[in-house]
C-alpha cells in the first residue's frame, strides 16, 4: 500500500510515512477503479444489442452458437463489476482508517507539545529542555505520548495489512476466475439476521461474488449480510431502479382524458417526479469521492420510495448511529436527511479525532405524508419489524468487538424508534429522541435499553410541544376564553403529556436530557445548535 509499510509499529519509516500519507489519493484511486464500471456496462449492453439485431434474421445451429459466444463474452464483462466496486470499497476503507491514524498521530504530537515534550523525526519522544518538568511527572507523560504514537502507527499498520490482503485476494480471483458455480441454498423468508450472517460466512468468496452479480436483489435486502456486499449488490441495481421510476413517470405523463385532471394522478405524478430527482441526487452522492464513503444498503423505488444509506462502513466502525427521520420523509428527501446524518458524523470526528464512526440513514418505512396519518401510530408500528431486523443485522455483520449502537428518531421517527423498542426490542446501546411527539411509552424503562441511555431534546420553540393528547386539546377548546384556559393543563398535572405519551424530555420520563437552542422543529442539526454536539457525544458514548 502507501509504501506499504506506512503503519508498521515502532519503525522510523512508519512514523515518517504516516505523516506523509495522503488518504485522499487512495480515495481517488478507488473512484477511478469504480469508474470503469460504466464503460464495461456500456460494452455489455452493446453486445446485447448486437444479439438482438441478429436474432430476427439468423437461425439455426450457427446462430445459436454465436449467441452463446456473445452471451459468454457479456457474462465475462459483467462478472467483473462487483470486483470494481469492491476495490473502491477496500481503498476507501483504507483511506478512512489511514485518516483516523493520522488524526491520532496529530493528537499525540499536540499532546506532547502541550506537556513540554518533543517528538523527533523518528517518532521518539523526549523532554523539551526549554520546558523542564519534575521527574515524577516527566516519566508518565513520556510513556503516555509514546503509547499514543504507537497506537496510531498500529492502526495504520493493521489497515495497511488488511487492505493489501483483500486486494491480493481480488488479484488471485482475476487469475483463477471471478465466480464459481452458484451456492446450493438460500435463506428462507423470515430467516433471522444472525442465521443469515452465518450462511454468508460459510460461502466461499467466489460464491459470494456469484450471488452479488447474479442475484443482487436478494443480497441487497438481506439483513445480516455485510454492508459492503449489500452496497455492491444495490449499486449494480441502481440503474434498474432508476429506470423503474422513469417508467412510472412516463406512464403518468401519458395524455390525460378530456376534463380536469384527477387529483390523485396529479399527486402521484408529483411524488414520482420528486422521487426521481431525489434518486438522481442520491446517485451523485454515491458516486462522489471523499471520506466517508457512502454505502447503498437498501433501495426500493416503490410507493414514495425507500432507502438505507450508510456514511462509513458500520461493520468496521466502533460507534454507529442509525437515524430514523419523521413525517413526509421519502426518497425525494433522502439527500437532505443524509446531510443531517453527515453533520452528526462530522461533529463526532471533531470531538473524537481518530475514532472510527459511521452513520446510517434508515428510511425503510412508509412515513406519514399528512397530519391525519401522523396523528396515528399505525405506520410507526408497521415499521417496527424492519427496524428491529436491521439493527439485529448490524450486530450480526459487525467485525471485531461490538460497536456502540445508537438509534436516533426525529419527530414521527422518534415514535418509530420508541414503538420498535417497546414491541420488538432494539439492538442498541442508546436511544435518542429529538423533537418528539411522544414515543409510545410513559417511562424510559419500558424501552429495554441500558439504564441512563435514553436521551431526549426538544427546542424551546419547537411546535411539537403543542402536540397534546386529543382529550386535552378538546378540554382546552372548551375552556378557551375562560380564566381557566391558560392553566387548564397544569391544573390537572398533564402538561407533560404529548400526543403519543409522556414527553421524553420531561424529567418524569426517566431519561436524560441534552439542550437545544431556539432552532424550531427541524434545526437540531444546525451548526450553532448545542443539540448537534449533544447527539455526537451520545454516539461516541461521552
Amino acid at each position: 500500500m502507501s509504501g506499504a509499510r506506512a503503519g508498521t509499529p515502532g519503525t522510523t519509516a512508519g512514523y515518517a510515512q504516516l505523516w506523509a500519507a495522503d488518504p485522499g489519493a487512495w480515495v481517488a484511486a478507488g473512484v477511478a477503479w469504480r469508474g470503469l464500471a460504466g464503460p464495461i456496462r456500456r460494452r455489455a449492453d452493446g453486445l446485447d444489442a448486437r444479439v438482438a439485431a441478429l436474432r430476427p434474421g439468423w437461425s439455426g445451429s450457427a446462430a445459436t452458437a454465436a449467441r452463446a459466444q456473445v452471451g459468454g463474452l457479456r457474462d465475462a464483462l459483467t462478472d467483473v463489476l462487483p470486483a470494481l466496486i469492491e476495490v473502491d470499497q477496500v481503498l476507501a476503507e483504507f483511506a478512512t482508517r489511514l485518516g483516523a491514524a493520522k488524526a491520532r498521530l496529530g493528537a499525540a504530537v499536540a499532546h506532547a507539545a502541550a506537556g513540554g515534550l518533543l517528538v523527533d523525526r523518528a517518532g521518539a519522544v523526549r523532554p523539551d529542555p526549554a520546558h523542564p518538568r519534575p521527574a515524577d511527572r516527566l516519566g508518565p507523560a513520556l510513556t503516555q505520548v509514546a503509547a499514543e504514537i504507537r497506537g496510531a502507527l498500529a492502526l495504520a499498520g493493521a489497515a495497511d495489512r488488511e487492505a493489501a490482503a483483500r486486494l491480493g485476494e481480488l488479484t488471485t480471483a482475476a487469475v483463477t476466475g471471478w465466480v464459481s458455480v452458484p451456492p446450493a441454498g438460500r435463506p428462507s423468508p423470515g430467516t433471522g439476521p444472525a442465521e443469515v450472517g452465518r450462511w454468508w460466512a460459510g460461502l466461499t468468496p467466489a460464491q459470494r461474488r456469484w450471488l452479488i452479480g447474479h442475484e443482487p436483489a436478494l443480497v441487497g435486502r438481506l439483513d445480516g449480510v455485510p454492508v459492503a456486499a449489500r452496497d455492491q449488490a444495490n449499486r449494480l441495481l441502481l440503474a434498474t431502479r432508476r429506470e423503474e421510476l422513469a417508467t412510472r413517470l412516463r406512464r403518468l405523463l401519458k395524455p390525460l382524458p378530456p376534463g380536469p385532471p384527477e387529483l390523485a394522478r396529479v399527486l402521484r405524478l408529483a411524488r414520482v417526479e420528486a422521487a426521481l430527482r431525489g434518486l438522481d441526487t442520491l446517485g451523485r452522492r454515491l458516486a462522489a469521492p471523499g471520506v466517508p464513503r457512502a454505502y447503498l444498503v437498501g433501495l426500493d423505488p416503490g410507493g414514495d420510495g425507500r432507502t438505507v444509506v450508510a456514511l462509513g462502513n458500520p461493520d468496521r466502525a466502533g460507534a454507529v448511529l442509525t437515524y430514523v427521520p419523521g413525517m413526509t420523509a421519502d426518497l425525494a428527501d433522502a439527500p437532505g436527511e443524509l446531510g443531517r446524518a453527515a453533520r452528526v458524523l462530522e461533529r463526532c470526528a471533531a470531538l473524537g479525532p481518530g475514532e472510527e464512526t459511521a452513520a446510517v440513514l434508515w428510511l425503510d418505512y412508509d412515513a406519514p405524508d399528512f397530519l391525519p396519518e401522523a396523528a396515528r401510530s399505525r405506520q410507526a408500528e408497521d415499521a417496527g419489524p424492519a427496524l428491529h431486523r436491521f439493527q439485529e443485522g448490524l450486530r450480526a455483520s459487525h467485525e471485531g468487538p461490538p460497536a456502540r449502537q445508537t438509534v436516533l428518531g426525529h419527530s414521527y421517527g422518534s415514535l418509530v424508534v420508541g414503538t420498535t423498542a417497546r414491541d420488538h426490542g432494539l439492538s442498541a446501546d442508546a436511544l435518542v429522541f429529538v423533537g418528539s411527539p411522544g414515543v409510545g411509552v410513559e417511562h424510559a424503562g419500558e424501552l429495554r435499553v441500558p439504564p441512563g441511555q435514553v436521551w431526549a431534546s426538544t427546542a424551546p420553540d419547537d411546535v411539537i410541544r403543542l402536540a397534546r393528547p386529543p382529550e386535552e386539546l378538546a378540554r382546552r377548546a372548551v375552556l378557551a376564553g375562560t380564566p381557566l384556559g391558560p392553566a387548564a393543563a397544569m391544573l390537572d398535572g398533564r402538561d407533560h403529556e404529548l400526543w403519543f405519551g409522556r414527553d421524553p424530555s420531561d424529567p418524569g420520563f426517566g431519561g436524560r436530557r441534552f439542550p437545544s437552542g431556539r432552532y424550531g422543529h427541524t434545526g437540531y442539526w444546525e451548526p450553532g445548535n448545542p443539540a448537534l454536539d449533544g447527539m455526537a457525544r451520545i454516539v461516541l458514548g461521552r
